[in-house]
């Protein structure tokens, strides 16, 4: 029974670290860009677009394709970053607890 309980205790630690970990993510914001800087985005860690900054040099019918082009880079630089940012808080909020078997490779959160 001894480790049953220190099971439970784990689990309610690890429960905690996780609503702090989704209060952090909710608050936190990362930039994504493309074209040295002329197209940038803004993603909180839970992957929510919050703003865009266009130069206004790409503001060209002309230069439609390249910017549609920069937004997609852009918004993929930023999701890698929350993706980065994510796996390591998720390393935070389980250091230290004695998972039997680990996580599973690519775990990933549900938000």
């Amino acid at each position: 029974m001894k480790n049953l309980g220190n099971m439970l205790k784990q689990a309610q630690q690890m429960q905690a670290r996780m609503q702090e970990m989704q209060a952090k993510l909710e608050a936190t914001e990362v930039e994504g860009q493309a074209g040295a800087g002329m197209v940038k985005l803004s993603l909180t860690g839970k992957g929510d677009l919050k703003r865009v900054t266009i130069d206004p040099s790409l503001m060209t019918a002309d230069d439609r394709e390249v910017l549609e082009d920069l937004l997609v880079a852009a918004h993929a630089d930023a999701k890698q970053k929350v993706e980065a940012m994510m796996a390591e808080e998720m390393q935070k909020a389980t250091a230290g607890l004695n998972i039997p078997g680990g996580l599973p490779g690519g775990f990933k959160l549900p938000f």
